[in-house]
């Protein structure tokens, strides 16, 4: 339920400032870029739109502090909260001759990381006794009524309403939450939830935050935070470097020879939809848990899409430009120089910012096998102690470190290749 809230949200934004953006912004401000016929091939004519860039990173930030109460943001743009305090509800209880009797349960329900403390009231008068239990917020209890009660369910007796709604084999819902009966007749107990994220499943930014600079000033696991993005930069660099440095010249040679077609083809479509952690326990077994296992998994993990990036730019280039270059009289390394790598760089570049998006995804399983340092063994570790805030910070930091290796391999691409969408 309060994914597809959240989804309806971010929808709803995009929306929104899509139409804002372009009846508001855009209608004050003179772009001759957007003026231009867009054409398959020419890039320049879409370019990103940087108001719609910051909206987005703003809105999910937004749909993050919302859902999960963070102090960052005015508490109106909070998303309803879970009950925090003390209610109660009333059941009643029949026993085996039919008579009726009502109790009431007191209850005390703490926030999120909050102790919670017993308490006692007191019982009142006939056989239904009152209670008291305490419980965490957004969490359910089972309230095992007749412990003291004067009659019990071993003798016949059973709850037949909760605040005066019949209950049955179903939920029921009443101010004071949800109510169900279990297979033994006790009762089932959740107070109202909101639609506020428990931090153990989503912490809230703040939180993040503040595990960032306690890691990077006091470390995690004997090694600061800088030496666990270290390792883990190092490992993917390594094994991307090592599946190009192969990958490419495979790829050209299938695009170039038949011979050499025909006889890695094969091989290269079956390995290239064989997730590289299904590789793990086969790696582990020739070649043991040590560092080369790791730097091995990552480049499998590159080597294939850099095969049929390179593959698929040699295949690309238009045969008139060979035959052009022929009739000018170059030679066949000529041809390969001037106008089968030129023409191929454009598809090498999208391969790699692939191939390296899918290291960094495979990082983390790498850093699995033995690791004492790595964002992914960090993230690993801190999910077996539910350290939530962790896992977020490791996640984010990983996120941002490749999109910045994006984006210089972007400005290497315009650099190295001006001519992309042009030629």
């Amino acid at each position: 339920m309060i994914g597809l809230i959240i989804v309806f949200v971010y929808v709803a934004i995009f929306v929104v400032a899509f139409f804002a953006v372009k009846y508001f912004v855009q209608r004050t401000m003179t772009d001759f870029t957007s003026l231009k016929t867009v054409t398959f091939g020419d890039e320049s004519a879409v370019r990103p739109n940087r108001i719609a860039s910051v909206v987005s990173v703003l809105t999910l930030f937004l749909i993050w502090g919302s859902f999960t109460g963070s102090s960052l943001l005015p508490s109106f743009l909070h998303a309803p909260a879970p009950f925090v305090g003390d209610t109660s509800f009333t059941y009643t209880l029949e026993d085996a001759n039919g008579n009726q009797d009502d109790a009431t349960v007191f209850v005390q329900v703490s926030g999120f990381g909050e102790k919670t403390e017993k308490f006692e009231v007191d019982p009142g008068d006939g056989f239904a006794k009152d209670d008291a239990i305490s419980m965490t917020a957004s969490r359910s209890t089972t309230i095992i009524f007749d412990n003291n009660d004067e009659t019990t369910r071993k003798d016949g007796a059973k709850i037949v309403a909760i605040d005066g709604v019949a209950i049955g084999d179903g939920d029921i819902r009443t101010d004071s939450g949800r109510f169900a009966l279990t297979a033994k007749g006790a009762i089932s107990y959740t107070p109202p939830t909101g639609l506020q994220m428990e931090p153990i499943w989503l912490p809230p930014p703040e939180s993040v935050l503040s595990r960032v600079k306690e890691i990077f000033n006091e470390g995690y696991r004997d090694s600061t935070l800088m030496e666990h993005l270290g390792w883990s930069l190092f490992r993917v660099i390594a094994g991307f470097f090592f599946g190009a440095l192969i990958g490419i010249p495979l790829g050209y040679a299938m695009g170039l020879s038949d011979w050499f077609r025909g006889w890695f083809d094969p091989i290269v479509e079956f390995m290239r939809p064989v997730p590289p952690l299904a590789l793990i326990p086969l790696i582990i077994i020739w070649f043991g848990i040590g560092e080369t296992v790791k730097i091995i998994l990552l480049f499998l993990a590159a080597l294939w899409i850099m095969a049929i990036a390179a593959r698929a730019g040699v295949s690309g280039v238009a045969i008139s430009k060979v035959h052009a270059a022929y009739s000018l009289g170059a030679s066949k390394w000529q041809i390969m120089r001037y106008v089968i790598v030129p023409n191929s760089l454009p598809e090498i570049f999208t391969g790699a910012r692939v191939a390296m998006g899918v290291c960094w995804g495979t990082v983390v399983a790498a850093e699995l096998v033995a690791a004492e340092m790595g964002a992914g063994m960090m993230i690993m570790v801190a999910s077996k102690f539910q350290l939530t805030d962790i896992v977020m910070m490791g996640i984010i930091l990983i996120g941002i470190i490749g999109f910045g290796i994006d984006i210089l391999m972007r400005k290497a691409e315009n650099y190295l290749v001006p001519w992309k969408g042009r030629v």
